[in-house]
């Protein structure tokens, strides 16, 4: 479990997808100056990640990696210090320093990190933190080499002198943020501190959480600060990793003028497993003020990441309750039907871990029936063991995965760095994942009687405020500290550029000077692959054999638009059903057989198509075609699994209302049309529409819409084109007859600023959602407007995040967005606030809004056109990036060449047509918002805004 908290970013390391992200303890050692020359031994189909490895006479170990396939490099900073290494009363530190490091350093100055990969094209400057580690990284076009390398020495030798007082308290209000957005306003958001409290004693490094307690947070001093820097900060505790497109004798020359003169330090102490073993069985429940329907969660001790045993347990949480033939899925899904949902994995960190299983209930119903069919599930796995095929499936699985996580430059510098911190070794790479092939079903089933049969657990039952009846039996409190919100008791904490004062460190040389940037480089133009199938199939592609995966969609004119006003989710419903079983395939065959091949199929519905995406081995695509195939020609519609996935899609509509961001979204849906429209409906509807949708009706839309005369497939990878045409040529007919194309729906114009407030009371936070119509990306202003709303909100530099979130510490993000189709288009705002600080924030958003439109000087307009431009080496880098653009091609009717055209038009930009376009567009007295909040104390507040009073959406405030 990763945990990335510097822009809302999940970034997860292969290691973290093979075998579950932590790691036995490999101390650096400080030595002379020395290369090592490596490389992953190439094992089955395994990619080979070649390196070079050096170690600085001051212990910090330098891994190197070229990839010349894209004009981009990478760097990442991976320091060994996570929550793990903190103190009792200390908590929070590891992950308020991964803030900290962005903010200032003596030669960036302040702000200046994020502020310079901005400006040079980068795609952001970003972190995590563990419990073992904390990692800083970037990735920018390859003539900003030596600029990153500068820029992430002077992070670590030139930045404490920085901190003072004043930034600590500020940055304290955007980690309290972060904590009210991620756990406190959200359903069972105190699941796993309870869980961990329970699991670990007093004084273990896992017995509180990553992002510690706000008392601790309030409570952090200067001094504790410099001291936790000085601790573990240190060379040889921190490996930096440089990937991409470079020249190597260059890239270790700039290493060493840069990172060489940063002092040694004392050495860093080791750390050691801590494993933990319960005495006993521990039973809590919980009051949730968000959730909705109960939640039972059972958690074992285990072992630490890379213990012999941690594979076995890898595939044992997947085969218990991952697919149709999971004993967990059988007998609590489809034979007692007691849920919708299991959920489960094996959580290793560095010194210890945990093994989690989730299980929902249906609502209004009780955690303690679940647990008989928990024992039913484990006693027939302990009858039957692992299956020879899912061992196979799952290990195939686990080697596209590998392929998934290192096609891109900071994949890959990501990975090695966390191997060698972990490992000492960046070519344990290779190794975690043969350790994993090597599991077999004796170990599966050893380490289930050796972890989980009979042992002691920890079980907790997080139930909806007032329905206590729902709990386990004999159950205990939860303590859980809930803040309490009160209006004006945080005071806005203004930075004050007077507190920076400090002594410079020293330096051989002027580090003040950013350094230059390289040698230019030419920026490669995908080609597009076109070719119309015999059915009448329209198919666009992009080759690249980088790796050998295949990536692709077919999208049918099949959705959400298409589905009945009274069933808005049957269009989505039915998508789902194409994936229960096909031809001769019940739901558990063809899963087996997809895993199989390692291939992977997922349908998802949108405004206008549905659309079915795989994902193969380039070896596997005929045969993945040939199931691709089955699922539109001959889709089961097993009654059975339909009213299994009915109650899902039921009780999935009940547990959304727990989540203040869902209800956001639905009550401004609500509001955006100008005519009845089932998008008019957030998700797939009310429990009561998801009831009414029946078998027939799923049959029906399925032979109206599922026409390959009118879909479009997008194809990105390793494939061969005169394949790919016969194999999707032939994949299905047309149907009878075509169904008339369906316009989407307009958009309701807004003229003027009206704010709507839902009530959740006690909500720590005020969700803010924010929109007015704007323009269809067909529109060739819309990559202008795009490019103009760059530097109010869509970016980590912005005005609205630096403002909100850096200055004021209101928020933890805040993103402004153009969004569009063929057809139309939105500008919107998003973000959550501190509660008590929503008239504030909404204050502060009207204005920027309103200066970024009528203020913009020709020099913001020209930094802007830069980045951007700069910006463009890093846009096609994964198949993932060029799957993206092919789709906006084929959906929208564009050119091959829209991003050339579009950035052309960005270039030709006057700042008369830019102003001109943002007042009809960047509007704050013309917009919807919707509030998601507390409105006993918040609602009569924005009665001042000047936008009339807020219309209450349920109810009173009282």
């Amino acid at each position: 479990m990763t945990l990335c908290f510097k822009n809302a970013a999940i970034l997860i390391a292969p290691l973290a997808l093979i075998a579950c992200n932590a790691a036995e303890t490999a101390q650096a050692q400080a030595t002379p100056p020395e290369t090592e020359t490596a490389s992953n031994t190439k094992t089955g189909a395994l990619p080979t990640l070649e390196y070079e490895k050096i170690t600085l006479e001051n212990g910090l170990d330098v891994i190197f990696h070229v990839d010349r396939s894209d004009p981009v490099v990478a760097i990442d900073l991976a320091a060994h210090v996570g929550s793990g290494r903190e103190v009792p009363g200390k908590t929070g530190f590891a992950h308020l320093f991964e803030h900290l490091l962005f903010l200032d350093s003596e030669n960036l100055g302040y702000g200046g990190l994020d502020e310079m990969n901005t400006r040079i094209g980068g795609e952001g400057t970003n972190g995590f933190t563990t419990n073992d580690m904390t990692q800083y990284f970037q990735a920018v076009p390859k003539d900003g080499l030596e600029k990153i390398i500068w820029a992430e020495a002077d992070k670590l030798g030139w930045f404490i002198n920085t901190v003072n007082q004043n930034v600590i308290d500020r940055e304290k209000q955007v980690v309290k943020n972060e904590k009210r957005q991620r756990v406190d306003n959200q359903p069972y958001g105190h699941n796993l501190y309870v869980i961990g409290k329970a699991i670990y004693p007093e004084g273990h490094p896992y017995n509180h959480q990553v992002i510690g307690s706000l008392e601790d947070l309030e409570n952090a001093t200067l001094e504790d600060t410099k001291e936790f820097f000085a601790k573990w900060y240190k060379p040889d505790n921190v490996t930096v990793t440089i990937a991409g497109d470079f020249d190597m004798d260059e890239a270790q020359s700039l290493v060493k003028k840069y990172f060489g003169e940063i002092p040694a330090g004392d050495p860093t102490p080791k750390i050691t497993a801590q494993p933990v073993k319960l005495e006993e069985t521990k039973i809590f429940f919980h009051e949730d003020n968000f959730a909705t329907v109960p939640q039972l969660t059972m958690a074992w001790p285990a072992v630490p990441e890379y213990h012999p045993d941690s594979y076995a347990l890898n595939i044992l949480l997947d085969y218990l309750t991952e697919g149709k033939q999971a004993p967990m899925n059988e007998v609590l899904i489809d034979e007692e039907q007691l849920t919708t949902g299991v959920g489960g994995f094996n959580y290793t960190k560095e010194i210890a871990g945990e093994l989690y299983i989730f299980i929902s209930p249906k609502a209004g119903e009780d955690t303690d029936d679940l647990l008989p069919a928990i024992q039913s599930a484990f006693a027939r796995f302990e009858e039957n063991g692992i299956p020879e095929k899912a061992l196979q499936r799952i290990k195939t699985e686990a080697e596209v995965a590998v392929y998934d996580e290192v096609q891109s430059a900071l994949g890959k510098a990501i990975a090695l760095g966390e191997y060698n911190v972990f490992k000492g070794d960046p070519g344990f790479f290779t190794t975690d994942v043969e350790r994993l092939r090597e599991v077999s079903a004796e170990d599966v089933m050893d380490v289930y009687n050796r972890y989980i049969k009979d042992q002691p657990y920890v079980a907790t039952s997080f139930v909806p405020m007032g329905q206590l009846d729902l709990a386990l039996e004999g159950a205990q409190k939860a303590e859980v500290v809930e803040e309490v919100v009160v209006q004006g008791a945080e005071k806005d904490v203004a930075y004050d550029p007077d507190a920076r004062i400090f002594e410079p460190s020293p330096s051989s040389f002027d580090r003040t000077v950013e350094p230059p940037f390289g040698d230019s480089y030419t920026l490669p133009s995908p080609q597009i692959w076109h070719a119309d199938g015999e059915n009448g199939l329209t198919m666009f592609g992009i080759q690249s054999d980088e790796v050998p995966l295949i990536e692709f969609s077919l999208d049918f004119d099949a959705g959400k638009n298409r589905a009945p006003l009274s069933t808005p989710g049957l269009a989505a419903f039915t998508g789902d059903m194409l994936l229960k079983g096909a031809g001769d395939y019940d739901t558990a065959a063809f899963e087996e057989a997809l895993g199989e091949l390692g291939s992977e199929f997922s349908v998802s519905t949108g405004d206008q198509f549905t659309t079915i995406s795989g994902k193969t081995l380039a070896r596997n695509l005929p045969e993945t075609v040939a199931l691709l195939s089955n699922i539109i020609n001959a889709p089961a519609f097993d009654e059975t699994e339909f009213e299994t996935l009915r109650e899902n899609y039921a009780q999935n509509a009940v547990a959304s209302l727990a989540n203040p961001n869902f209800v956001a979204l639905r009550e401004s849906d609500k509001l955006a049309y100008a005519e009845e429209t089932p998008l008019a409906t957030a998700g797939s509807g009310s429990e009561d529409q998801v009831r009414a949708i029946t078998l027939d009706a799923v049959k029906v839309f399925h032979s109206k819409y599922y026409d390959v005369s009118t879909a479009k497939l997008n194809i990105v990878g390793d494939f061969e084109a005169g394949q790919a045409e016969t194999l999707f040529g032939n994949i299905a007919d047309p149907v009878e007859v075509s169904a008339e194309p369906k316009p989407l729906p307009k958009l309701k114009p807004v003229d003027e600023t009206t704010v709507y407030f839902y009530n959740i009371p006690e909500a720590k936070q005020s969700v803010i959602r924010m929109e007015r119509p704007a323009l269809p990306v067909t529109d060739p202003d819309y990559a202008k407007l795009e490019a103009l709303n760059f530097p109010l909100g869509g970016i980590y530099t912005s005005k609205l995040n630096t403002t909100l979130r850096v200055d004021k510490g209101y928020t933890y993000g805040i993103r402004s967005y153009a969004n569009g189709n063929a057809t139309d288009g939105t500008f919107g705002v998003q973000t959550s606030v501190r509660t008590n600080a929503t008239k504030e924030s909404l204050e502060l958003i009207r204005d920027i809004l309103k200066d970024h439109a009528e203020g913009m000087e020709s020099e913001e307009l020209s930094e802007t056109k830069d980045a951007l431009l700069r910006g463009q080496a890093l846009k096609n880098e994964t198949l993932g990036d060029k799957l993206r653009l092919v789709q906006e091609i084929s959906r929208n009717g564009l050119p091959d060449d829209i991003n050339a055209q579009n950035m052309e038009r960005v270039k030709a930009m006057p700042l008369t047509d830019a102003k001109a376009l943002m007042s009809d567009y960047i509007r704050p007295d013309a917009m919807r918002v919707v509030v998601v909040g507390d409105a006993s104390s918040q609602a009569e507040r924005l009665n001042d805004l000047g936008f009339g009073d807020a219309v209450l959406l349920n109810g009173e405030t009282e």
